[in-house]
């Protein structure tokens, strides 16, 4: 819907400041979004960055041009601590940013093309076109989560997105915000001028077994990590996280008091506010305005279905299943599953055998998405009682009381939501 007023016009002036050329392009990539929400085919934030690209292949810089710039990567949270930045950094001024996760050049263009007087511009980006995108945008800050295995038909192996981040980013004049806790994240911005690090944590460690820097075996007592072959090793944090609270530079304590749950999320907001303090916002202020973040599209969510509470959380690889379970309620709270493996997802679903589901022990399990029977065969390994059901509506008419945890990764999250936006 076009905007009003104020808004309007403020959206009028920035486009009138562009070329001929970008100001076509970004009416054109409108008016396909536009048509492809009326033909039901989702928001059209992809088709119409890819429209408006494709008449200006410069776009998305000329966009950026008049905006500070953080952006954020990673294998799993960047969709949240996206959101959780965007929030902080309102307190400073104006934002614009791809709150629904679109987060390859296309979608990033169609979110900036659609801003209207941002200050600031909170990009979530594709752990693979990071680098590129820093080229387009110039950035002030970019923050580094994580890096795991995820969509294994079609993404590089950890070490060498952690190899693309580090050669793509050791020219960049941008702030980098790092977790000292990954060692692949921490190789990669090893290379940068200005490094942040942070000690968010990493509770799955699997792919952080060999070192990047020579491949020997790291060494990883407690928290720590180190190489004992090259002498590579975690750095002393800046930023971290501290039960709950960040500490910051200057050793001062802040309480982390989200909607948000699990210590994924506690993670997520102490590199919130490490970045945030790039842009002048101090830890106080950033951390008070992300406790209105109750839900990110559709994640955490609480909705009611068949007279039922369901939670809906997203879970798509070892990493994030690892994390999701350690934040459902306990035994007996009926738990549903759901894993498809379409394109979005990846379609190799070895990863499933990667996931602790001997966690889910004491649960009542129910079992769903295009690939049920893979995941069935995983849980009857994991000696797991459960059920193989057609639908939620099936799920919820067997599952005991209580709330239930609905667990799915991408695609199958999307129907899900879907599912139970039509009661």
């Amino acid at each position: 819907m076009p905007g009003t007023g104020s808004e309007a016009a403020a959206t009028g002036a920035r486009d009138s400041s562009l070329p001929a050329r970008s100001k076509l392009a970004v009416t054109a990539g409108r008016m396909a979004a536009a048509a492809s929400r009326s033909v039901g085919r989702g928001s059209g934030s992809v088709i119409g960055g890819k429209v408006a690209l494709k008449l200006d292949p410069d776009l998305l810089a000329r966009l950026a041009e008049h905006l500070d710039v953080v952006l954020v990567s990673a294998t799993n949270g960047k969709t949240t601590t996206t959101r959780l930045i965007a929030e902080a950094l309102r307190a400073a001024g104006p934002v614009v940013s791809n709150a629904l996760g679109a987060n390859m050049p296309a979608g990033i263009t169609a979110a900036l093309a659609g801003g209207s007087d941002a200050r600031y511009g909170v990009i979530e980006v594709d752990e693979k076109y990071l680098a590129g995108v820093a080229r387009d945008t110039s950035p002030k800050a970019i923050a580094l989560l994580n890096l795991s295995r995820d969509q294994l038909d079609r993404a590089a192996e950890t070490r060498m997105l952690a190899e693309r981040w580090r050669e793509g980013l050791q020219h960049t004049e941008a702030v980098i915000i790092a977790n000292a806790d990954d060692p692949l994240v921490t190789w990669a911005a090893s290379s940068c001028k200005r490094v942040v690090w942070v000690a968010a944590g990493q509770a799955w460690k699997e792919d952080a077994w060999s070192c990047p820097s020579c491949g020997g075996v790291m060494q990883r007592p407690g928290d720590d990590w180190f190489c004992q072959e090259c002498g590579f090793r975690r750095p002393q944090p800046h930023w971290a996280l501290q039960g709950g609270h960040v500490i910051d530079p200057n050793g001062a304590a802040w309480p982390i008091q989200l909607q948000l749950p699990g210590r994924a999320n506690l993670a997520n907001a102490t590199s919130s506010a490490a970045v945030a303090a790039v842009f002048g916002v101090p830890p106080q202020v950033a951390l008070e305005r992300m406790q209105s973040v109750a839900a990110v599209a559709g994640r955490y969510d609480v909705v009611n279905y068949q007279g039922r509470d369901v939670r809906l959380l997203l879970a798509k690889n070892p990493a994030g299943w690892l994390e999701t379970f350690s934040l459902i309620d306990g035994p007996p709270a009926p738990v549903i599953l759901s894993v498809n493996a379409l394109d979005a997802d990846g379609t190799d679903t070895s990863w499933l055998w990667d996931v602790d589901y001997e966690r889910l022990h004491g649960h009542p399990v129910f079992v769903m998405g295009q690939r049920r029977l893979d995941l069935a065969v995983r849980l009857e390994v994991a000696g797991l009682q459960f059920h193989v059901v057609e639908s939620l509506e099936e799920a919820v008419r067997m599952a005991p009381p209580g709330r239930i945890e609905a667990i799915a990764n991408y695609t199958a999250f999307q129907q899900l939501r879907k599912v139970v936006a039509g009661g």
